[in-house]
């Protein structure tokens, strides 16, 4: 019966997508708009959504919460919808969609033969990080979490390994190992440190503990790659700026617990830059 509703939800995404690339990057994007409001609310609890908010204290910060959420489904509808225009927005050849900032310290990386740690969140279009640093010239491999739809996962798969970053591993046990491998061969490595996970530790976040991961303090303390966060923001709906920030710094006798925290409160300052722009609906404090 799953995979029955898997390949229902498959041929309507693929169906959309070649809808979407019909009617053009703009129009794609803005049609997905319009899906992720109107859709977005049916298939997700609107009250892990009210309690994230609430445990970020979101209300406190005088947002219009009904508006905040609704704008939420429209990022994430356009997120979306954007997935057939994936190639076209690397940045390259002037594109107008797409600005880099701070790509001296990319360069600089590259110059003292530096490998390092990107991390980021599910801030707008996300898949946008691992594109623009494999485009920067760094060998990199990017950390995902495959998705429960086993059409639809062999599919994203594709897009990601043949437009953002050909080199993907999977969230786990053998992820970790490939991890330690690639960094041995000289990659550096891309991930989202925003969502639930199992194997990491109770860590601050706006103030609540919530399971974190740890791969980047284990990155950072065991092979020393230098931790790069990045931020991805939406400007007038169709343009992009990719945000790269310098290397976090941290005193030798920083542990993991402290490395984390830290993290996690650089995660909390992108998120309060525009609410509306990061994906509420993870069961982040489960």
């Amino acid at each position: 019966m799953k995979k029955i509703k898997y390949f229902i939800e498959y041929t309507f995404i693929s169906l959309l997508f070649l809808i979407c690339k019909f009617l053009g990057y703009e129009q794609g994007s803005n049609l997905g708009e319009k899906i992720g409001k109107k859709l977005g609310p049916l298939f997700r609890n609107k009250k892990i959504i009210l309690e994230n908010l609430n445990n970020a204290k979101i209300n406190e910060k005088n947002f219009d919460i009904k508006n905040l959420i609704n704008d939420m489904w429209g990022n994430y509808g356009r997120i979306l919808c954007e997935y057939p225009f994936i190639s076209s927005l690397s940045g390259t050849n002037n594109n107008k969609y797409l600005k880099v900032n701070g790509k001296e310290v990319l360069e600089r990386l590259k110059k003292e033969n530096k490998k390092a740690v990107f991390i980021s969140g599910h801030f707008n279009n996300f898949e946008l990080m691992a594109m623009q640093i494999s485009k920067q010239g760094i060998d990199l491999a990017a950390i995902y979490r495959p998705l429960n739809n086993i059409f639809l996962n062999k599919k994203m798969e594709s897009i990601r390994k043949k437009f953002i970053c050909k080199n993907q591993i999977k969230k786990g046990i053998a992820g970790t190992r490939e991890i330690i491998k690639f960094i041995k061969n000289g990659y550096s490595i891309a991930l989202m440190i925003d969502q639930r996970v199992s194997e990491g530790i109770e860590s601050n976040f706006f103030n609540k503990k919530a399971f974190t991961t740890t791969i980047p303090a284990q990155l950072h303390l065991k092979y020393g790659l230098e931790i790069v966060p990045v931020y991805i923001e939406r400007k007038n709906k169709h343009y992009f700026t990719v945000y790269f920030y310098e290397p976090l710094s941290f005193d030798n006798n920083k542990d993991q617990i402290y490395i984390t925290n830290k993290l996690n409160n650089v995660l909390e300052n992108l998120i309060l830059k525009n609410p509306s722009q990061w994906i509420w609906t993870h069961d982040r404090w489960k």
